[in-house]
C-alpha cells in the first residue's frame, strides 16, 4: 500500500488542492497531476465509467504522484471493495445522511479490526509479494472516507455523522444542498451559504477538517480565510470548456479587430 500524500499533507495542516475527474481515461488524471494538483476525486457516481477504466486512472494517479480517491455511487460493499482493489486510496461518499452511511462504508473500507473488507492480495498489496497482515495494517492507516454532505438532512445529522473517528474530511455539496433548500443552483444564496457555515462549526467541534469546492475566487478566499485548507477546484469538463470558450472569445475578438482595420484602411 503506497503512503498516502493526501493524508500526509492534511495532518500536516497543508493546503491542498484537487479536482473531479469525470471523463474516464487516464490521460485526464495525467494532465492534472503533471500540473501538480495533490489529488483528484474520480467520478463513479455522474460520469460513465467502468472498474477496469477507474484502475487506469488511478493508475495513471500513482505515475504522476498525486492521491486518487473515488466517488461512489452508493454504499454498497462490492463497489467500495472494487474501488479499493482498483487502488484508490480512499472513498467520497455522496448524499451522506446519517451516521450509519459512515459506518457501512468504513465496515466495508478497512481490514480487521476495524472493519470487515475481504482479503485480497491484487495490486494494492503488491501480488503478495511482501507480508499481506503488513499490508492490511498499512492499508488501514492509509485509506480515506470522506462524506459529501449535501441535504438539509444531512447537515441536521452532521454532528452524529462527523462523530465517526474514520472520518477523513468532510466535502460539502452546497450544489445539492442548494436543491434541497429549494433554490437550485443558488449556491451563493443566503441560506444555503448559513447551513454550510454550520456545517463547518460543527466540522471545528468534531476536529474533522473542512474541504470546499472552490466555485469562484470570493467563494475560495472567504473559508481560505476561515482557515480551511482542503479545496476541490471544480471538475475538469467544466474547467476545459471556460477555458476553451475563453481562448475562441479572445482569438475571435482578435480576428474581428483585424478584419475592421482591413476595412477602415480599404474604404479610405
Amino acid at each position: 500500500m503506497k503512503v498516502n500524500k493526501l493524508k500526509e499533507k492534511i495532518n500536516r495542516n497543508q493546503p491542498v488542492f484537487g479536482m473531479f475527474v469525470s471523463i474516464p481515461h487516464p490521460i485526464m488524471i495525467e494532465l492534472i497531476g503533471y500540473a501538480e494538483f495533490d489529488f483528484v476525486i474520480i467520478d463513479y457516481e455522474h460520469a460513465s465509467t467502468n472498474m477496469e477504466t477507474i484502475e487506469e486512472m488511478v493508475r495513471a494517479a500513482e505515475l504522476v504522484n498525486i492521491t486518487p480517491l473515488v466517488r461512489i455511487s452508493k454504499v454498497d460493499r462490492n463497489e467500495i471493495l472494487k474501488v479499493l482493489d482498483c487502488g484508490a486510496q480512499g472513498i467520497v461518499i455522496p448524499h451522506v445522511q446519517h451516521k450509519k452511511q459512515v459506518e457501512k462504508a468504513v465496515h466495508y473500507a478497512y481490514y480487521h479490526p476495524i472493519g470487515m473488507r475481504s482479503l485480497n492480495s491484487g495490486r494494492p498489496g503488491v501480488f503478495a509479494k511482501y507480508s499481506l497482515n503488513d499490508y492490511i495494517a498499512k492499508a488501514n492507516e492509509e485509506i480515506m472516507v470522506v462524506p459529501m454532505i449535501e441535504s438539509l438532512e444531512g447537515i441536521h445529522e452532521s454532528e452524529s455523522i462527523l462523530s465517526s473517528p474514520y472520518v477523513s474530511f468532510v466535502l460539502e455539496g452546497a450544489v445539492d444542498l442548494s436543491q434541497s433548500l429549494s433554490v437550485p443552483w443558488e449556491t451563493d444564496h443566503p441560506e444555503v451559504q448559513r447551513h454550510l457555515e454550520e456545517l463547518y462549526e460543527v466540522s471545528k467541534r468534531c476536529k474533522v477538517p473542512y474541504a470546499i469546492v472552490s466555485r469562484n475566487h470570493h467563494n475560495h478566499k472567504k473559508w481560505a480565510e476561515k482557515g480551511t485548507k482542503i479545496f476541490v477546484l471544480g471538475d475538469e469538463r467544466g474547467t476545459a470548456f471556460r477555458a476553451y470558450m475563453e481562448k475562441l472569445a479572445d482569438y475571435q475578438n482578435l480576428t474581428g479587430g483585424l478584419y475592421e482595420s482591413l476595412y477602415k484602411e480599404n474604404n479610405t
